[in-house]
Order: C-alpha cells, then sequence, then structure tokens
C-alpha cells in the first residue's frame, strides 16, 4: 500500500518538531540539575521564608508549576518539580495553583531549618488579648491573602475596641504598610475607627516596596474595603501593585507616618497599650502587627550612618549614575548591588567585606564581580570595615591601615533583624515550623 506523499511530509514534520521538543525538554532539564547542584555547592538551597514543596507520590513532571513561576525557583529534575533556586521563590502560590494533581503546598522551614511562628487565633489574635499578627509575619506570604487577613483582623480588632473600657485616644496602632497593613488600614477608615499606621521605611509597600524592579508580586485578586475588588491581571508587576496603592491612598485619604520604627509595645493596666517608636509613644486599645518577615535593616551603629545618603536596599541603580558609592556586605544582595552599579556609566563602585574571602554568593554573580574587578569597574577591599561615614567620604579599616575614599552613596547589604525578640520581648507565644504550613 502506497503512502500518500502529503502523509509523508506531514509525518516528517511532525517528527522533527517532536524531536526539537523532546531535545529542548532534554536542555532545560540539565539546566535544572545544573541550578540545583550550584544553588546547593553556595548553600543557598535552603528557602529563607514560605516556599512550595513537592509531594513525589502526585508530581508526574507536567512541568505547569515551572511554567507558572515568574522568578525560574521551581524546575524538573528527575522526572519531578524541584525548589532548584530557593532563594529567588517568594512564595506566591503561582506554582500550587498551576499544578494539574495538587502536588504542591506551601510551608515555612525545612527539616534542616524551622522557621518561628507566632500562635494565632481564627482572628488573628495572640495570646496577648489585644495584639494582633496578619501578613507575612503570622505565616502568610501571599499578597492576595494577606490583604485578606487585614481586613479579617480589623473586624476583630472592631470587637475589641467596642469590650474596651480604656480612655485610650487612638482605637487601633497598625504597624507595617504592606498589603496587610494598607488593607486593615482601609478597613479602620471604613469602620471609623482612630488609627495610626507606622512605617519604618520611608515609603509605602513594606516588603513589596523593596523588590526588583518588574519583579512579579501577585497573581489573583483581592478584596479591599472601600475599594472593593483588587483585579489588575494574572501577572502583576511591583510597580503596577505600588501604583495602584498610592491611587489608593490618594482616593481614600489612608494616612501613614513613615519613617517610624517599632521599639517595643507596653500593656498597660486597663488593658490597653503603649506603642514605643523612634518619634515617640501612641496610646491604644489594640494593636495590629502587620509586619514582613525581613525585620528591621541590620546596621553597622559606626558614626555618620544617620546620614541622608546611607541606605539599605539598592532600589534603582540608575539613580547613583556617575556617583562613588559604597557597597558593604558580603553575601547576594551586596554583589548584585556592587555589580548593577557598575554598569552605570560613570559610577565608581567599592564592596567592602569584613571576612576574606565571598562564601554564600552565586557563582554567576562570583563570575560577574571578578570580570569587573579585573577591568576596574569595582574595587574589592576584603577583611575591611567601615569606621565612619563622613558628608563627602568614607573610612575603612583594612588590612593595609585606614583606607578615606572620596564617597556619594553609602549601600549596606549586611541582613535584617527579624521581629521575633521583640515579640518575645511582649510575651507573644511562637511555634517553630519545620515544613508544615
Amino acid at each position: 500500500m502506497l503512502i500518500p506523499a502529503y502523509l509523508t511530509v506531514y509525518g516528517g514534520v511532525a517528527a522533527v518538531a517532536v524531536g526539537v521538543h523532546l531535545l529542548l525538554r532534554q536542555r532545560r532539564r540539565h539546566a535544572d540539575a545544573a541550578a540545583l547542584a550550584e544553588a546547593s555547592q553556595a548553600g543557598l538551597n535552603l528557602p529563607a521564608s514560605l516556599h512550595p514543596v513537592v509531594d513525589p507520590n502526585r508530581c508526574f513532571g507536567s512541568g505547569a508549576c515551572v511554567k507558572a513561576c515568574p522568578e525560574e525557583a521551581l524546575g524538573i529534575v528527575d522526572g519531578k518539580a524541584t525548589l532548584v533556586n530557593a532563594s529567588a521563590c517568594i512564595g506566591h502560590g503561582a506554582c500550587v495553583s498551576a499544578c494539574p494533581s495538587q502536588a504542591l503546598s506551601l510551608v515555612f522551614g525545612t527539616s534542616e531549618r524551622g522557621v518561628e511562628i507566632p500562635v494565632l487565633s481564627k482572628e488573628f489574635e495572640t495570646n496577648v488579648r489585644g495584639i494582633f499578627i496578619a501578613g507575612e509575619l503570622g505565616g502568610m506570604g501571599l499578597i492576595r491573602k494577606t490583604t485578606e487577613q487585614g481586613r479579617q483582623a480589623m473586624n476583630a480588632v472592631r470587637q475589641r475596641v467596642a469590650e474596651s473600657r480604656s480612655n485610650a485616644p487612638l482605637d487601633v496602632v497598625i504597624v507595617g504598610s504592606g498589603p496587610a497593613g494598607i488593607s486593615a488600614g482601609l478597613s479602620a477608615l471604613q469602620h471609623q475607627l482612630r488609627y495610626r499606621i507606622l512605617e519604618q521605611e520611608d515609603s509605602l509597600g513594606g516588603t513589596v516596596y523593596h523588590y526588583p524592579r518588574k519583579k512579579v508580586v501577585m497573581t489573583a485578586p483581592a478584596k479591599l474595603d472601600m475599594v472593593g475588588s483588587m483585579s489588575l491581571g494574572t501577572e502583576v508587576a511591583k510597580e503596577s501593585l505600588l501604583s495602584f496603592w498610592h491611587e489608593v491612598v490618594g482616593k481614600t485619604g489612608l494616612r501613614f507616618q513613615f519613617g517610624e520604627r517599632l521599639e517595643g509595645i507596653d500593656p498597660q493596666a486597663d488593658g490597653s497599650f503603649i506603642v514605643r517608636s523612634s518619634k515617640g509613644a501612641h496610646h491604644a486599645k489594640a494593636v495590629l502587627l502587620a509586619l514582613g518577615r525581613r525585620g528591621s535593616p541590620r546596621k553597622l551603629d559606626v558614626p555618620g550612618e544617620e546620614r541622608s545618603k546611607v541606605v539599605y536596599r539598592l532600589i534603582d541603580a540608575e539613580q547613583y549614575r556617575g556617583q562613588r558609592m559604597l557597597v558593604v556586605g558580603g553575601g547576594d544582595s551586596a554583589l548584585e548591588a556592587a555589580i548593577d552599579l557598575a554598569r552605570q556609566p560613570g559610577t565608581q563602585v567599592t564592596l567592602s567585606y569584613r571576612s576574606q574571602a565571598f562564601s554564600r554568593v552565586k557563582d554567576k554573580n562570583r563570575q560577574q564581580l571578578k570580570q569587573l574587578q579585573d577591568e576596574g569597574r569595582i574595587l574589592v577591599w576584603l577583611q575591611s570595615q567601615v569606621l565612619r561615614i563622613e558628608d563627602d567620604q568614607v573610612v575603612l579599616s583594612t588590612q593595609d591601615g585606614e583606607q578615606t575614599l572620596r564617597n556619594d552613596g553609602v549601600i549596606i547589604c549586611a541582613g535584617g533583624v527579624l521581629p521575633t525578640p521583640l515579640l518575645q520581648d511582649i510575651g507573644i507565644r511562637m511555634e517553630t515550623k519545620y515544613g508544615t504550613a
């Protein structure tokens, strides 16, 4: 029996297409395995916060979760979905929704490293009556759910305020201006509560504000009091979400006190609280903590660190074009900041690190740093420390003695101080999660 010529042609085209598909899939899986090996070698294979775990008995390696992850944190290794780039994962959960076999779930901690989470009631109240926690600090990283938690927690706060016999001038102090804090603030406005929102940073957005440009931060709609549905699409970038929040604040008149860091909470005999901050004290009947898990930036505690030219995260390298910059730190965030700055025209970059080598960093960052260092675009001072920061210069302590560098700006990437000790001082009970929801 003769096979028609057109069927032979179509069959050949189909065979080529299948072959190309299999080749590309094989290359991708080799790349995934290499990414996992690189992260493991650098000690970066343990996720810091909320992240997906895979049930190997359910996963059949469809790759749907890999395609759904904008951060490329997931890959297919040995035929199963695997977290190959844990440091990139932000726990927004797009992978969980995309999985056709429901093989993924979001958890905190791992079997090797636990994460402390406050114990909360179903109304998001801690064991300290009148103190509530919503959002990432309470164990939830999804913006949609943290937004809902802020709204629900404020409903519970209303009940506590109604029961209170205190004469405190405020009904509630909200700490944090991320999704949970914004949502709670709008609920406080709608219910005509006397509120105050404190934010340690100088801008709206909390943790979202510090994500890289164009990073996808939200994949599902959320509901806000006074606004309604927050439907911005299936892959919402940082800039779009921040723009939306600023529009909401402008329309509703929601007020924030920026640059005010939480320093302590003192319970009062009448059941109210004195909330101590870097700028004063606030007396309220209830407190809602809507903090992220990044905590407060770890400081160097050196003279001059309070100067306005000192920041603790690089948001936009372009703003430092043509300037003389010092980056302090030895992790990926420090190396990436130095690399991004060095790529700006005319920017002079010095990287200071107290140890003798960069250990827990991605190999890609290490190689890019070496290349820029060889090209003379980054000056690296290992085993050095900042002694003082002055108006137009910084002084380093190095193995060669004190070094004075002309300077326009300092970026300190020394990690964060988690709020766990503060919570424990207040008496809030914690539990440790070892890879559990």
